[in-house]
């Protein structure tokens, strides 16, 4: 099966944030994993041909990732 431009860059969005889990203390870090997946989880009901809907979830969600990257930031709950 063939991804859509916008479904790659949701699984490059998705694993970004899962890779940047592993910069968080590792007591923190279920939380982290737990609430990202929550979050994609949450907006996994919208049709693949809202395709405004889903760019501005990413463009959303590549500024939580840059906001969340900071390594001031220990934990999220």
């Amino acid at each position: 099966m063939k991804l859509s431009g916008l479904q790659k860059q949701v699984i490059h969005l998705y694993r970004s944030c899962m890779r940047q889990v592993k910069h968080k203390p590792i007591d923190t870090q279920h939380h982290w994993r737990k609430f990202i997946h929550a979050e994609f989880v949450k907006y996994k009901a919208i049709p693949k041909k809202q395709f405004s809907a889903i760019e501005h979830l990413l463009r959303s969600g590549d500024r939580r990732l840059e906001m969340f990257s900071n390594p001031q930031i220990k934990d999220i709950s």
